[in-house]
C-alpha cells in the first residue's frame, strides 16, 4: 500500500471517531454525563487527522520532486 493511501485511510478513520466522539458528547451532554472522556477522544482524532493530512502533503511533495528529477 503507498503511502498516500495509507493517509488518506487514517483521515477517513480518524474522522470517523471524531464523528461518534461528538455524537457521544452530545449524547452525555443531554444525559448530564461526565463528557471528559469523550473531549479527549475528539481531541486524539484530530490529531489523528492532521497526522494522516501531513502525509498526504509530504507524499504529494515527494511525488512532485521525483517528477521534476526526471523530468
Amino acid at each position: 500500500m503507498s503511502a498516500i493511501t495509507t493517509a488518506i485511510s487514517g483521515v477517513i478513520s480518524a474522522g470517523a471517531r471524531f464523528d461518534r466522539a461528538a455524537t457521544t458528547t452530545v449524547r452525555d451532554i443531554s444525559q448530564g454525563n461526565d463528557i471528559v472522556s469523550d473531549l479527549v477522544e475528539q481531541i486524539d482524532s484530530r490529531n489523528a487527522f492532521q497526522a494522516s493530512i501531513n502525509v498526504v502533503k509530504t507524499a504529494d511533495e515527494m511525488l512532485g520532486r521525483l517528477l521534476d528529477i526526471k523530468a
